[in-house]
This record gives structure tokens, sequence and C-alpha cells, in this order.
């Protein structure tokens, strides 16, 4: 099945608020427990970037697996960040930065990361490479990287049936917003490629029937 894009962004009030509150703890959770199993530092106490953060629910847990760390998160979505910023804690504030701005053109506050992790943004982009190269700008040297995302599956009919599997339960924008993210999903053989392109010799994991897992160590 081809590719099929869907919105970079998410900017729209309603489908912004099913996202925000929606719960994706299960998937958010499995996610933190890998990046916690491979940053293998319980003491971390560097400043890692989120790219792609979204309403913040996984800088949040982030702060919270390494209470000596900062984040700095970056989304493209003012509602978003304006989301992830009402939700954020007394303590959580001296240690999230939330970031609006959209890949490739925004300036962050540091030269170089410890730590670049993002989840569910590669879908999003129209150009892959803009994350790949993002994080080859930013990555400090012998920097962790942790990205997760969606998988498309192999036709219409089986994202149909993941859709029903998963959210059959959820309102209908969230389906919606789902079904669109499968299709605009890639390939592990297309990561690959692009990775390939980066130059990144990163390890990819398809850990679930919808998701792939990639770790690597900054080059």
């Amino acid at each position: 099945m081809e590719r099929l894009l869907e919105p970079e962004l998410m900017i729209d009030a309603e489908q912004v608020g099913a996202y925000a509150q929606a719960d994706f703890s299960i998937p958010h959770n499995d996610f933190i427990k890998r990046l916690e199993s491979f940053i293998n530092e319980p003491a971390f106490n560097g400043t890692a970037l989120d790219l792609g953060c979204g309403p913040g629910d996984i800088s949040r847990r982030f702060v919270e697996a390494f209470p000596l760390s900062k984040v700095h998160a970056i989304d493209g979505s003012m509602p978003m960040i304006s989301y992830a910023e009402a939700a954020l804690s007394v303590a959580q504030v001296l240690q999230i930065r939330f970031i609006h701005g959209r890949l490739p053109d925004v300036v962050l506050p540091q030269s170089g990361y410890a730590v670049i992790f993002s989840n569910s943004l590669l879908h999003h982009l129209p150009n892959p490479q803009v994350l790949w190269q993002t994080v080859r700008q930013y990555s400090a040297p012998g920097a962790r990287i942790i990205i997760m995302d969606l998988l498309r599956p192999a036709s219409i009919t089986k994202a149909q049936a993941i859709v029903q599997t998963y959210a059959a339960n959820e309102p209908g924008i969230l389906q919606r917003d789902f079904y669109h993210s499968l299709l605009a999903a890639f390939s592990i053989e297309e990561i690959n490629a692009q990775l390939a392109q980066a130059k990144l010799a990163f390890n990819i994991e398809q850990i679930t029937d919808r998701h792939v897992f990639i770790t690597g160590i900054a080059p």
C-alpha cells in the first residue's frame, strides 16, 4: 500500500482537545520503560530533547523517570504547546521547557543534547529526513536516540482492522486521525532506507503490530 500523507500539524481545536484528553498510558508507559532500559542511567541529569511533543505527556513521564533531568520539548502546533504548559505541575515547570517551532527551522536553546527522543512525529512529516537531520544536528557526541512511531499496514483493510481493535471505543475524531496516521506511516524497509541516507546506524525493531522502535548512539 502506498503512503498517503496527512496534515503535518494538529491545530484544529476539537482535534487537539480530543488528542490531549485521550488515554495513551499503555503505549506511553511502554515507550518510557524501553527508553529507560536503553539509557540505563537512573541518575541521568542532563537535558533531553523531545521532538514533536504534542500535549507533553511523554515529556512529563520522562522527568518522572529521571527526576534530575531537564527536557526541551518542541512542537509546531501552538494549541498543543498550550495544552502541554497547562498540564505542568509546579515542579515540572522547572524541568520542562516547551518551545513552539516547526522543524527544521526552529532554533533550539542548546547546540547538543545527551538524549533525543520522539514519539509519533515521523509519520506526520512529508519529508522524513527533517527528523533524521535534526537528530544529527542536535546530538551531542554519543547521544542516545530513541524514536517510536507507527508502521503502515499492508492494506486499507488491515488499517481499518487495527483501528477497530485499538480505538473502537474512542471518539470518532480520534478514530479518523488514527486511521489517517496509519496510512501516513512508513514501513520498516522505508525507515531503513531513510537511516542509510542520513548515515545513521540505528537499530530498528517492530514491537507491536503497529509500532516500530528505533534506538541508536549518535555518531
